[in-house]
Parts: structure tokens; sequence; C-alpha cells
């Protein structure tokens, strides 16, 4: 796998050959990660330099060396790790700018908080999917990669940065994933399972630790007159409630008092989503065994996976997946259903 670098207008640098480990990590609702494992030399100390912009060969998809970075030299070693996120990181270097009321779709939301922002050097915006989920929330200089990971949970869509290293660009896009489940007969069906012979190292993951059915969300007001909003319910055994303060959302910069009631009503509805039961599988898989990864199944699908061992069938997306490229050979770790647990509050 030869790793090309850039700078960060996008002028190729050079190129690596002599790593010994590649960790590529995508994920759907998120900016992904890397980490780069390659010997010390004068020629990989010039190019694998902070700021600098790597990309694995073939793949549309580019990373930017920040965070931690280090160097080792002993009787043993004398390797260099680099570390860093994928291109929607520049968007953690900006903030959404003073207070704005918002009601729209999310993919329209994830465009305007973004034109909002301090402009990206070479960043253009593409058209959206088309996802018509509504949404209505404030927000006051909050980090923009942060909301956009926020609306994208919120309508299941997913985002990335696309570079062009010849036109010296990069594209904002949103993208869905396939349904690929055995539920449906649109798509070609994809079933991960010890019969497929692609659900190896698999590991199971169950947690209703905060889990809620009932959001009682405060707005506006004192006493007897302060504004409140219900979503979910249950009784019983089966009822869990949760109080929601939120006061931050000012009535007064909302149109009617139906928006009002909205935007208390999606943040009940995305304390319901963070407080969900969560249920996932890790596991490895072989990129060409039965199903193979980038053509018959990718990033953002959803999938049937089968482990009968343990009377499981869920149909999950596939919200990471990690291509690791050793000794010569590439394998992806797939999260199949959200990461444990994920939190989305609104107030950062």
């Amino acid at each position: 796998m030869e790793i090309i670098v850039y700078d960060r207008n996008l002028y190729r640098l050079g190129t690596i050959e002599n790593h010994t480990s590649l960790q590529w990590h995508r994920k759907y609702y998120e900016c992904g990660t890397f980490e780069l494992h390659a010997p010390v030399t004068e020629d990989n100390l010039k190019l694998l330099q902070p700021g600098n912009i790597i990309r694995p060969k073939g793949k549309d998809e580019a990373a930017v060396i920040r965070g931690d970075q280090n160097e080792e030299e002993s009787t043993l070693v004398n390797e260099m790790v680099r570390k860093g996120y994928f291109l929607p990181i520049y968007f953690n270097d900006r903030l959404t700018g003073p207070l704005f009321s918002y009601t729209g779709t999310c993919e329209d939301a994830m465009r305007y908080i973004i034109n909002k922002a301090p402009k990206i050097p070479l960043l253009e915006i593409a058209a959206g999917t088309g996802d018509n989920t509504e949404i209505t929330f404030q927000a006051t200089y909050k980090n923009v990669l942060t909301y956009l990971s926020k609306l994208a949970r919120y309508c299941e869509v997913g985002f990335r940065v696309v570079p062009d290293f010849m036109k010296k660009k990069m594209t904002f896009e949103t993208y869905k994933g396939i349904d690929r489940t055995t539920q449906q007969g649109e798509n070609p069906r994809v079933i991960f399972s010890e019969s497929y012979n692609n659900l190896n190292r698999a590991k199971h993951n169950y947690s209703d630790e905060t889990y809620k059915t009932k959001i009682v969300v405060g707005g506006a007001g004192d006493g007897p007159d302060r504004i409140y909003v219900t979503v979910g319910g249950g009784s019983g055994f089966d009822l869990r409630e949760m109080f929601l303060d939120a006061k931050d959302i000012n009535k007064d910069d909302f149109p009617t008092d139906a928006a009002y009631l909205e935007a208390l009503r999606v943040r009940g509805k995305e304390a319901m989503a963070q407080n969900a039961i969560v249920e996932n599988f890790e596991a490895e898989v072989e990129a060409d065994i039965n199903f193979t990864y980038g053509v018959d199944w990718d990033l953002g699908d959803v999938v049937t996976v089968n482990k009968k061992k343990w009377n499981k069938i869920l149909d999950l997306r596939i919200t990471e997946a990690c291509e690791v490229y050793e000794y010569g050979g590439m394998y992806v770790v797939p999260t199949f259903g959200e990461a444990l647990p994920t939190v989305i509050n609104w107030d950062n």
C-alpha cells in the first residue's frame, strides 16, 4: 500500500512505501482517524510533518497529520508513529457564530452552519442526498464538527470531505448507506455470520445503562407558568422517565409558539436517542470473503448480522470500518450499530 503525501494546499510532496502498519479508521457520523507506523528515515521525517495530508493510493479519502506524534529509538525499534484525522477535522477549528434559530432539513442545516462559519480554504459544498428529515434548533458559537455529527446522527446521513488533488479543491458532501438486509428485496443482500465465514472474533455489546422511555422537557417560564412538552411514554416496570432542562432555547427567537414547542420536542427526541438501548457487533472481516468490501458492502450500509451461537439476528448499520494494513495484507474491522454509548449533547 503506497501512501501519498501532500501539503495542506493539496500539492504532492512525495510517497511512503516502507511503513509497517496503517490503521485507516472510517466513520459514518464522525470524523475518521488514522495511525501510521513507519521507520524513522530522513525522507519520512521530512514528509510526515504535522499539517501535511496523507492518502492511501486509490482512496478518495485523505487525512491530516494532527495531534500526538512520536518517534522511538532503541535496540529493538526505530519507528515513528503519526496520527491524525480525516479532512472533516477542519470543521473542528470553526464555530457556528452568534445565536441563530434554524428550521428545515438536517442536510440543509449542515450546509447552513458551514456557510455561517469562517471559510475553510479550498472547500466547496455539494448538493445533498434529498433526505427530508426536518429539525428545529438554536445554536450559539458551537463547534461546527460537533454539530455536523449531531445532525448526521439525527437524520442517519453520513458526511465526508472529498479532495480533488488535480483541481486543488475539497468538497463537503453528505451520503446515505444502502439497505442490504434480508428484510428488503431491492438491493443485493449482505449477511455476516459464521456460516459465511465473515464474522471472525466477534464481540457483542448491549447496554441499557441510561435507557429512558419518557422525556419531560422543561422550557421557558417558572412555576405554574413554565412550558413543558413530553416525548415518549410507557407504564409499569417499562416506564423510565427523565427530566430535561431546555431553558437555553429562547422562546422569543421563534416566530410562533408552534415552532418553539417543536424545538423543545426535538431536544426531547435527541435525549431519547441519546438514552436508547444500544446494541452492536464488532468483528474482523476478510475484505474479499463472500462479500467484497467496498463493492458489496461499505461504510453506512445496513446489513444483517446473524450470530447463531448467541441467538442474535440483527439488522444494523455499519457506522465504522477500520481498515488494517500490516505485513502486506489487509483486513477490516467493521462496527455494526452505534459505538457504546454515543452521547449527543446539544448544549456543546
